[in-house]
């Protein structure tokens, strides 16, 4: 790649991870909670504040904690220890924050491998070990799905608030988003362990199509790159790849707890609510994927309340609660990514970057 091209792209990625990004999404999200609580607010709402559960905010925090060293300890794997510690704990920081003020179809794997490469690992491994986490999330979607359809049915979907033609369009939403993901599964795991060349002319003609060929030249650059990816895989023995998809199970299931424990902070469930709070996570994610704000800000604290409105009780403290969830996994990430860019930025490129200050 040419010099000066690439120097285009790092000041394009590092204008869209400038800290001043933060205001829309907190903007959007506290706005839309704001007047959910405008709306909803009866006084003595927030009675369940005051028998307050320790323990189970001490486990929320031990899970969030948790699950940030999971992240930290995969990529520092899935990188074959290239990355120091403090190195992947930077990767980790800015990925999520990258997440953050995205939108929710680019998010942080648009940018890993620009951090990667930074981080002193060839552009091919770069991308080579960012398409390995896409793969393991992916797997872990399409394997847990199934498990708890099977467990939960129907009560997976908020029939209690959505009604007729809303819940048809969520299931047809949810089954349209778990098979576009397995599909996608396969094909990377075809073309990463088989015949990358063959899933490349596939994507390169099928983006050929018409109404399909303003993006060809994105399924020429993803092909090229699964092929990149697959000959730098190729070896890994059965030890990395077992690691790196036990190390995704804990990282996501850990994610995906977060809601339970804070609303059984407040509130007393039992553990099948709890099991089918952590399986309405994953249609409440197809609401997410579709987001076009970043990081799904408004729409996220909008759509709380339909999936887990019924566990906690009354609209007030189901406010409270979705507040309580951004601030401890979204917010949190938005101000510690703000911290963070800056000093990455000094550390590999010795000085501030002048883009990360510029206005929103």
């Amino acid at each position: 790649m040419p010099l000066t091209q690439q120097n285009n792209q790092e000041k394009q990625l590092l204008h869209k991870l400038r800290p001043s990004r933060i205001v829309l999404p907190v903007l959007l999200g506290l706005s839309v909670v704001g007047f959910m609580f405008w709306r909803s607010y009866q006084p003595g709402d927030l009675a369940p504040l005051a028998h307050a559960k320790l323990h189970w905010l001490l486990l929320m925090l031990a899970v969030l904690v948790a699950r940030d060293a999971g992240y930290v300890y995969r990529i520092r794997h899935i990188a074959e220890r290239e990355l120091t510690w403090r190195a992947s704990l930077d990767v980790i920081m800015l990925w999520e924050f990258a997440s953050c003020v995205l939108p929710s179809a680019a998010g942080g794997t648009s940018v890993a491998p620009f951090i990667l490469n930074k981080e002193g690992i060839s552009l091919g491994k770069s991308l080579a070990y960012v398409m390995v986490t896409a793969l393991l999330d992916n797997l872990y979607y399409v394997i847990t799905v199934p498990l708890v359809v099977l467990l939960a049915g129907n009560a997976l979907y908020p029939h209690e608030v959505l009604q007729g033609g809303l819940i048809t369009t969520l299931r047809v939403a949810f089954v349209f988003s778990y098979i576009s993901v397995t599909v996608y599964a396969g094909l990377m795991l075809y073309a990463l362990f088989i015949n990358p060349l063959a899933v490349k002319r596939l994507l390169v003609r099928l983006f050929s199509l018409r109404g399909l060929r303003r993006w060809r030249a994105k399924a020429y650059q993803h092909g090229n790159e699964m092929v990149w990816a697959s000959a730098q895989l190729r070896g890994n023995g059965a030890r990395y790849w077992l690691r790196a998809a036990l190390s995704t199970a804990f990282v996501w299931t850990a994610r995906y707890a977060v809601i339970g424990c804070i609303i059984a902070a407040f509130i007393d469930v039992s553990a099948g609510e709890f099991a089918l709070i952590f399986g309405r996570n994953l249609t409440y994610k197809v609401i997410l994927l579709i987001a076009i704000t970043p990081g799904g800000a408004g729409i996220a604290e909008g759509a709380f309340p339909t999936f887990f409105g019924k566990f906690i009780g009354t609209p007030t403290m189901t406010n409270f609660i979705v507040l309580l969830y951004r601030i401890v996994t979204y917010y949190l990430y938005l101000v510690l990514g703000a911290i963070f860019l800056p000093r990455w930025i000094t550390r590999i490129f010795g000085h501030p970057e002048p883009a990360a200050s510029q206005p929103a």
